[in-house]
């Protein structure tokens, strides 16, 4: 009986150690991604729930969601994004800054 009590309670610690990060880290996240979008987008995109993005041709990043699957740009984030003109900076961002971004982006959607 012990034994299916002990068992039990490793299977709800395994479960517990796999689930999504707590809240104030995903709000951390988000915040750190907020900021890099800010540093390195807002020049040329609206990166906000409001406002015309400074050049008129740049997607707003609040409609991203309506392209794409957000979560599909991890590739593009990660191997340098590859845009039809040439005015558009070359961006690289490591796997944490790209999670951070994606979180972001994310609650753009609502």
């Amino acid at each position: 009986m012990k034994n299916r009590h002990f068992g039990a309670s490793l299977a709800l610690l395994a479960a517990l150690a796999a689930s999504p990060a707590p809240a104030a880290q995903t709000s951390a996240s988000v915040t750190r991604g907020g900021a890099l979008v800010r540093q390195n987008c807002s020049p040329c995109h609206a990166v906000g729930r409001t406002g015309a993005s400074p050049e008129p041709r740049a997607p707003l990043f609040r409609d991203l969601h309506k392209r794409y699957d957000v979560q599909n740009l991890e590739e593009a984030l990660a191997e340098g994004i590859v845009t039809g003109h040439n005015a558009m900076p070359a961006f690289r961002f490591d796997a944490t800054q790209i999670a951070d971004i994606i979180r972001y982006l994310k609650t753009l959607e609502r």
